[in-house]
């Protein structure tokens, strides 16, 4: 299965990055009219820090200017916004954000959805069956989140809305003997798609991460390859403590790809360049609002001109 289907809206991606592009974009292009001295330097710095870019990108990348600044002193604005942009696309280009390809008889492809309470993992495993319903695959969902009943009704409301099959247990029953069952019957009733949902592990609690590497082995032992994708939701609002989430969950089972949510309802866009420089783990789908239709697949071409381009 090769997805090519998927396309971004970038009128919603611009739209995500306005609360960015207010405090970044109109920061810098007032600072690249002012001669390129070290106090000026200094401004573009703290401008790049403060969008969530990370300490070492912005030190990289405030040290690209002054490079072109001593090469061609009459530089313009937009010669440095250009420069901007070319950085930013390298990194972002490291890897890949397009998903997984399998062969047909592999189906169904296998998504393991994890993270922490609260970065909206639930919801976004529904937009994002609700995103490949919408283009033609048929889906299953699986409700591996059996610690707390409340996640396998509000999956269950979801299933039922989107008209997506779904697969749950009983409270406090195997989250692993979830995800295989849940496997299992995407593969009886001829699902291209098993989206699992997982527990809101702490990445602090051994334990827990302990369970989400059985729930894995699970997939794997029932899919035979899966899962082919396993996507770690962080929220965009916690800024550089999503970086260190993402390293703790990738130690125990390794992150193919990351959902950034709430990327709409923050000033720090710069984290998804932030986490690609760190991490090396590439951003496949970001929120770009609350509704059902408000999951976007990552473009850095399209993210990076809602960054650097006037509104």
């Amino acid at each position: 299965m090769v997805f090519q289907f998927f396309k971004s809206s970038y009128t919603k991606v611009k739209s995500a990055l306005s609360r960015t592009r207010t405090r970044f974009f109109d920061k810098l292009q007032t600072l690249f009219q002012r001669p390129i001295d070290e106090e000026t330097l200094d401004q573009i710095q703290r401008v790049l820090y403060e969008a969530d870019f990370g300490v070492k990108t912005a030190q990289e990348l405030t040290a690209k200017v002054r490079e072109l600044h001593r090469s061609s002193p009459s530089a313009q604005q937009q010669d440095y916004l250009h420069l901007l942009k070319k950085e930013l696309a390298a990194i972002l280009n490291q890897s890949s954000a397009a998903l997984a390809s399998i062969e047909k008889e592999q189906e169904p492809f296998v998504i393991l959805i994890v993270g922490v309470n609260g970065n909206g993992k639930t919801t976004s495993l529904a937009k994002l069956a609700y995103l490949f319903k919408n283009n033609g695959k048929k889906v299953l969902v699986g409700a591996a989140d059996t610690f707390r009943a409340a996640a396998i009704e509000q999956l269950e409301t979801w299933a039922k809305r989107i008209e997506v099959e779904n697969v749950k247990g009983q409270a406090n029953s195997d989250p692993a003997a979830v995800a295989f069952d849940a496997v299992q019957a995407g593969k009886a009733r001829g699902c291209e798609i098993v989206l699992i949902d997982t527990a809101g592990r702490l990445h602090n609690k051994a334990p827990l991460m302990q369970e989400l590497a059985k729930i894995k082995r699970s997939c794997q032992k029932a899919s035979g390859s899966g899962p082919h994708e396993t996507l770690l939701v962080l929220d965009a609002t916690t800024g550089q403590n999503a970086i260190e989430q993402a390293k703790q969950f990738h130690q125990v089972t390794p992150i193919t790809g990351l959902i950034l949510t709430k990327l709409d309802g923050t000033a720090k866009g710069g984290i998804v360049v932030a986490i690609a420089r760190e991490l090396a783990i590439p951003v496949k789908f970001i929120g770009t609002g609350e509704g059902i239709e408000d999951l976007q697949p990552f473009d850095h071409e399209q993210f990076i001109q809602g960054l650097l381009e006037p509104a």
